[in-house]
């Protein structure tokens, strides 16, 4: 079996960022919202269980109906919980079965990108984390910026996750995405240099 990478870290510090890097870079790299989405697509075992929990009302033309969940789950604890129970097991399963497929196929490292990759306690997934942080002040002006929303709105979304600074510490490598694009793929690239000295990823351009 291969090495497997998570890849996370909070809203606006740039895990989209990194991940697109590493896609480019050649890495193979399973995203948890993309699967998410998949695991609940119109004719699939995960939509019949929402509809069963919360009725036709979430169906537009058969497929879920995003906004009205949300309606339903954001005010709702119990409900979100609910829908955790349904979703999570299904992404986590999904998520497992391409890593196993990318690794039979020859692939040395998967990277999973998770963004709640330890809220949801999904850390003995993978091998090692990688979490891509920014001060807690520029993530603010990021996302206050990215989603147009006021400090407090802003301020909301970012506490709802663990805290950067709390992921930095628990983290086996950090890259540092509070300057330049050029500046975090230069992190990117040396963190990939490295795997490569370690022999994590097989080496198939002739260096050293």
């Amino acid at each position: 079996m291969g090495f497997t990478l998570g890849l996370t870290g909070s809203i606006a510090t740039g895990k989209s960022t990194v991940s697109k890097m590493l896609v480019s870079a050649g890495i193979a790299v399973i995203d948890a919202d993309i699967v998410a989405r998949k695991v609940v697509e119109k004719g699939t075992v995960g939509l019949k269980k929402i509809v069963s929990c919360f009725g036709t009302d979430v169906l537009l033309d058969g497929e879920l109906n995003r906004a009205k969940l949300g309606e339903i789950i954001f005010h709702d604890e119990a409900k979100r919980e609910q829908l955790n129970e349904i979703v999570h097991p299904l992404v986590r399963e999904e998520m497992l079965s391409e890593r196993d497929r990318l690794f039979r196929a020859g692939e040395s490292i998967v990277v999973l990108d998770i963004p709640l990759l330890y809220e949801s306690q999904l850390t003995d997934l993978v091998d090692r984390v990688l979490v891509v942080a920014t001060t807690e002040e520029i993530e603010l002006s990021r996302l206050m910026a990215r989603n147009e929303l006021s400090k407090e709105e802003a301020l909301a979304r970012i506490r709802a996750q663990m805290s950067i600074n709390n992921k930095v510490k628990l983290a086996d490598f950090v890259v540092d995405n509070n300057g330049t694009k050029q500046e975090t793929e230069k992190q990117v690239n040396e963190f990939l240099h490295e795997l490569k000295r370690h022999g994590i990823i097989e080496r198939n351009d002739g260096s050293e």
